[in-house]
C-alpha cells in the first residue's frame, strides 16, 4: 500500500520533473544526434525528449538498463554490469538522469559514458545545500526509488565535489545549472532548486577507468 501510494504521488512531480529536464537535453541536441541514456529507467525521458518540440529532426534514442521492464517508448539495451559494449566515441551525446548518486563505481560509469560520447555527457543529479538539504534529498531519494526498489546509496555531491570527479576524469562543464525549478511550485520549494544539479561536460577520454 505505501508503494503504490508513493506512485500515485509521484506521478504528477514526475511529469513535470520530465518536461523542464527534456527542454534542457533538447536544447543541446543536434539533427541526427545519437543519444544513449545510461540508466534510462522505464524510457520516459526518452520518450519525452524526442516528444519534445525543440527535439531536432533525426535524432536517435536509446537507452541503457540493468534490466529490461518491457513496454518502454524507447529501444532499451540490457547491461548488467562492466564496461559498456560499444566503442569508443559511439554516441553524440551520453546522458546520466539521476543516476550516479546510485551507482557504487560512479567514476567508472562517468569514465565509460566520456568513452562513448563524441560531444557531450549530460549529467543531471543532486547536491546538498542549504537548510537540511541532505536529509530532504534523502527523503526525496528514497520516495522516488522505494516503489520500484531502487537501491539508494544516499551519497551526494556538493559542486565543489562534482568539479573535483569531472576533473579527475578530465572533463570539463561547459555548462552548469546549480538551482533548477523542477518540480510543481510548492514541491519545488523544498525538493528543487538548490538541491538538484545539471552540468554538460565535455572531454573525450579513451582509457577505461
Amino acid at each position: 500500500m505505501v508503494k503504490w501510494l508513493l506512485r500515485v504521488a509521484h506521478r504528477p512531480i514526475y511529469d513535470r520533473r520530465l518536461e523542464v529536464l527534456a527542454a534542457k537535453i533538447t536544447s543541446h541536441l543536434r539533427p541526427a544526434d545519437t543519444v544513449l541514456d545510461i540508466g534510462c529507467g522505464s524510457g520516459m525521458l526518452g520518450d519525452a525528449v524526442l516528444k519534445h518540440r525543440g527535439c531536432p529532426q533525426g535524432v536517435v534514442y536509446r537507452g541503457l538498463e540493468r534490466q529490461v521492464r518491457g513496454g518502454e517508448p524507447i529501444e532499451v539495451i540490457e547491461h548488467t554490469s562492466g564496461p559498456l559494449h560499444f566503442p569508443d566515441h559511439a554516441f553524440d551525446v551520453v546522458i546520466l538522469a539521476g543516476v550516479l548518486h546510485h551507482e557504487e563505481q560512479e567514476a567508472f560509469l562517468l569514465g565509460e559514458a566520456a568513452r562513448l560520447s563524441k560531444r557531450w555527457v549530460i549529467v543531471k543529479d543532486h547536491k546538498p545545500e542549504g537548510f537540511l538539504g541532505f536529509w530532504r534529498i534523502c527523503f526525496l531519494d528514497w520516495a522516488a526509488n522505494n516503489p520500484y526498489d531502487v537501491k539508494c546509496l544516499y551519497r551526494y555531491h556538493t559542486t565543489r565535489e562534482w568539479h573535483a570527479l569531472f576533473a579527475e576524469l578530465g572533463l570539463t562543464p561547459v555548462e552548469e545549472d546549480t538551482s533548477i525549478d523542477l518540480y510543481p511550485q510548492l514541491f519545488n520549494l523544498i525538493f528543487g532548486r538548490r538541491l538538484q544539479y545539471f552540468a554538460v561536460l565535455e572531454g573525450k577520454p579513451t582509457r577505461r577507468m
